[in-house]
């Protein structure tokens, strides 16, 4: 499912405070790096993930292998992996956090039916396809229309 609603998506960025980045990269192109920064300028505790980069210095963290090394309490899981590894990450995340996970989401383009349907049988939300930064701009009204495809961003950053 990728129709969901405006109250569901406050809702989920509204509650959540910790969020661990599956996927992060250092590189400050990339998609996933932006992402993880803006939730953390945001207020959000942002845990990278990457066993590419485990024990790098990242957004004023060490980024870690994986979700099972975390020893913090984490609300929300945010993949930035392709859609096949989503099964492991999902099941990983469930293992890992049985009494503090809320939330799996999916990045724009990563989408996984039984995997969601296994964490949704769980209690927990799932969004798939759609990206936490540009849905918390939107709703939160730091996107302006006009620029860029996905607007601009706001001066505040």
């Amino acid at each position: 499912m990728t129709g969901y609603s405006d109250s569901f998506l406050r809702s989920v960025l509204s509650r959540t405070k910790v969020v661990a980045v599956v996927g992060v990269s250092t590189n400050p192109v990339r998609p996933s790096y932006f992402v993880a920064r803006y939730l953390s300028l945001k207020g959000f505790t942002v845990i990278p993930v990457n066993p590419a980069y485990a024990g790098e210095p990242l957004l004023g963290t060490k980024v870690v292998e994986s979700l099972s090394q975390i020893d913090a309490p984490v609300d929300m899981v945010d993949i930035f992996r392709r859609s096949e590894a989503v099964p492991g990450i999902v099941e990983e995340a469930l293992a890992a956090f049985p009494e503090t996970l809320r939330t799996i989401w999916m990045q724009i383009g990563v989408e996984h039916a039984e995997a969601a349907a296994r964490a949704e049988a769980k209690g927990i939300d799932v969004i798939q396809n759609r990206c936490p930064k540009i849905e918390y701009q939107r709703l939160f009204g730091e996107l302006r229309m006009g620029g860029f495809a996905t607007g601009v961003i706001s001066s505040k950053l």
